[in-house]
Formats: C-alpha cells, structure tokens, sequence
C-alpha cells in the first residue's frame, strides 16, 4: 500500500511535478481504439491499453521509433492500407481539452513552487495536443506555462523509470524529497516514490487536479 500524505500545507515542498494526460488534459484512452475500429482495425484495444504498452508504444514514446516507423507498424499491424493522416487522426482521438480551471492552477500554484511538467507522449501527440491549447485557450508556448517541460520522446526517458525522475530533477536542481509528483496512473505514482518523491495518486473517478490541489493545502 503507498504511503499517502494527508497534507503538504507547510511541510517543505518546494517543486511540483504534474503529468499531462488525464491529470492536465482530458483524455480519453477508448476514443483512439473506437477511431481505428471504424476503419476495420478492431483489436486494436487490445494492442493498447494504458495500464500495459506494447512495446511499439513504450519505442514511440522514447523516441526509439520515428513517427514513420509507428505508422508502418501500425499499418503491418492492421493488414490494411492505412495513410499517414488516418492513422495520425485516430491516434489523435484521444486527446481532449485542457479546461481553463487547469490552466489557472497551474498559474497560482507557479507563484508558490517550481512547477514542471514530465509527460509520456509521442512524437505525433506533441503537435496535435499543443495545437489544442493554442487553439482552444489562446496558448501558443504550451512549455512556457511551466518552469519546465519534460515529454518523453524527446528526452528519451519515461516514467516510472526513476532515471526520468531524476533527469527532470537535476535539471531544476530540485531534491526528491521536497519534490511533489501528481499523476493519475498508480505505476507512475509507484515509480516515483521509490525514486525518493512524494507523490499523489490523482484518483480521476473520484476528483480532478483542481480538487486534489485544494485537498492538500497547497494554496492555503
């Protein structure tokens, strides 16, 4: 059982770490499999499910599979022709919206903590979800809203590997120990405890981001 903190009012944090999907933006993990079920690609729930990758996710995410590499994966997967823009607006159809409530916590909380972002995406989420928020809350610099953005094709580390914790740590010269990471997949949560942060399960059947934040006392 993880070892949850009641409270972080006053009790040494000074670095908040968040996740993006699920915690920041609206995801919705079944809209990607539906989206390729249309076009006759049905197991692919199957293939993908967010608790456990197939491999080819875990290589996209690292950035040790190209965008191009992925598509023709995906293609040999499905035994069917498939363009780059089909598979790119399925895989896309996960990706929903970041409310506007978010986008002020992260501002609040930014004047208390450093706060910083670590994601595991992919080369073609990145431009899809980035060009969500510019066009939805007026957004163009999606990193600049943090201290820090961290996505882990591009630095070639995921969670809850504690090298990717770690890496995102030394470069705001921050301590694990007065490091707080959010994150609403438990492996993640798991992974960065034993990485030496604290750090909180975002229950999203129960409370969102906004709510969790008020329930700790981080603005109090």
């Amino acid at each position: 059982m993880l070892k949850q903190v009641p409270s972080f009012q006053d009790s040494g944090i000074e670095t908040i770490i968040f996740d993006l999907g699920g915690v920041l933006i609206d995801v919705d993990y079944h809209a990607a499999a539906h989206a390729f079920d249309i076009l006759g690609f049905a197991d692919f729930d199957v293939l993908y499910g967010k608790a456990k990758q197939d491999h080819l996710f875990d290589g996209f995410e690292t950035g040790a599979l190209s965008p191009k590499q992925f598509r023709d994966r995906i293609r040999e997967l499905h035994g069917c022709p498939m363009s780059d823009a089909q598979i790119d607006a399925c895989w896309n159809a996960m990706l929903g919206s970041i409310p506007l409530e978010r986008i002020a916590l992260v501002e609040r909380l930014k004047a208390r903590y450093q706060v910083l972002l670590l994601s595991n995406t992919n080369a073609i989420h990145v431009p899809a979800f980035e060009a969500i928020v510019a066009r939805e809350n007026g957004i163009t610099d999606f990193k600049g809203l943090f201290h820090g953005a961290y996505y882990s094709c591009e630095i070639g580390l995921r969670k809850p590997d504690a090298s990717a914790f770690h890496y995102v740590l030394a470069q705001h010269s921050a301590s694990a120990g007065t490091t707080l990471f959010i994150d609403d997949s438990i492996q993640h949560v798991e992974g960065a405890l034993k990485a030496g942060l604290r750090a909180e399960h975002l229950e999203l059947a129960n409370e969102d981001v906004v709510a969790l934040v008020e329930r700790l006392g981080l603005l109090a």
